[in-house]
């Protein structure tokens, strides 16, 4: 096409799937809430089309004209989501649109982008994905949609890799585009350390865990490595288990209890900002066990806020978290996990360091930066359908 015709379609439609969308979510919202947000004072060309459930569709407000939110409210993993969003999309003649994960309608066959976060689902489908049923359906939409993407984004090299080895992608079809961290709200007052320890009953000294109750989480395994090491320092410690409780997962209470660890381990339940804040930067450190992550925000949020990180050395963790600012284990070693545990918490020299070159560490994981790769995709997407 020549480029005076090229011009006169300055302005690209591009859909961006944020049924996901909200700041408080964590992972994929956090992503998409990021993303929108920063495309709005980054790009200045294009127009984008946000299709959103009803929850952040009456929360969102377009920062200005060339933004139009849709109502899609379409369930995660349903029919609904493979045919009735597979019409609205064709409704909205979309130039091209991007799918902020996997679950995608597998008949789409316009041009999109496809984030692909981790294969989790792959490797530990979990209790609620073990029906083959449930099985074939995932691997039938992500083999799909990651085969016809025009290119896909790897939020790291290890999921690049993953999506190469088990996908059989190739590899100049993956982007890797890191996720950001710096998007706190420093309006937000932290929690006082006196109000914090009288709302969850903590007092002493604590490791801090935020997150799912999932098999890849280890979280059982940390409960065990924490009861070896509290044993070795007389009880003198207390773990800090926040997230939502999930009734498929009894084996971590079940867990507790069988080691005598109530008062010693505290399951909070989700907590609001202020307290997560707060439980941040009052923690000993923060624990990291999982046997699988395609990225893991939670230990560069604790670097952030300054708390010495120790984590399990495995798929995408030490390339996010970096070889300074990061006490290792074999999250398959609860004695290993121990040891670091015992580490962190007596060697004050080691853990100044770990606090030092975390903060160095985050600088490193921008949205700015991470949406300015992502347009450069959308880009490149759309100039190659031109010619």
């Amino acid at each position: 096409m020549p480029l005076f015709l090229l011009s006169t379609r300055l302005f690209m439609r591009i859909g961006i799937d944020a049924r996901m969308y909200g700041a408080n979510f964590t992972g994929i919202g956090r992503c998409t809430y990021e993303l929108i947000k920063r495309l709005a004072t980054t790009d200045h060309e294009h127009e984008y089309v946000i299709f959103m459930r009803r929850e952040g569709f009456d929360r969102f407000t377009p920062p200005d004209g060339r933004f139009t939110k849709v109502l899609a409210d379409y369930p995660h993993y349903s029919s609904g989501e493979q045919f009735g969003f597979l019409r609205l999309l064709y409704r909205h003649r979309l130039d091209l649109i991007h799918f902020t994960h996997f679950n995608a309608p597998i008949f789409y066959r316009k041009p999109y982008v496809v984030t692909i976060h981790d294969l989790t689902l792959s490797f530990y489908p979990g209790k609620k994905m073990n029906h083959f049923l449930y099985r074939m359906a995932y691997h039938l939409v992500i083999r799909s949609v990651t085969r016809n993407a025009k290119r896909i984004i790897a939020v790291s090299r290890n999921t690049k890799k993953d999506l190469e080895r088990v996908l059989h992608v190739p590899s100049d079809k993956i982007e890797v585009i890191y996720n950001g961290v710096d998007h706190h709200d420093d309006s937000i007052t932290p929690s006082s350390h006196s109000d914090l320890f009288k709302k969850l009953h903590l007092g002493r000294p604590y490791f801090l865990y935020t997150g799912v109750w999932r098999d890849h989480k280890n979280v059982v395994g940390m409960i065990k490595a924490f009861h070896t090491f509290n044993q070795a320092h007389d009880h003198a410690y207390d773990l800090v288990i926040t997230g939502r409780p999930h009734p498929a997962y009894r084996e971590i209470p079940d867990t507790v209890k069988a080691f005598g660890l109530t008062s010693h381990v505290h399951l909070t339940g989700l907590v609001d900002e202020a307290d997560l804040i707060a439980l941040y930067k009052n923690a000993l450190s923060y624990v990291f066990p999982s046997f699988y992550e395609g990225f893991g925000f939670p230990p560069l949020e604790a670097m952030y806020y300054g708390t010495p990180v120790i984590a399990a050395n495995v798929s995408a963790i030490p390339e996010v978290c970096g070889p300074d600012a990061t006490l290792y284990f074999d999250p398959r070693s609860e004695s290993e996990m121990a040891e670091a545990m015992h580490s962190v918490a007596t060697d004050i020299p080691l853990r100044q360091r770990l606090i030092d070159a975390g903060f160095k560490r985050v600088q490193q994981f921008k949205w700015d930066d991470s949406t300015k790769k992502t347009l450069k995709v959308y880009n490149s997407v759309l100039k190659k359908g031109f010619f």
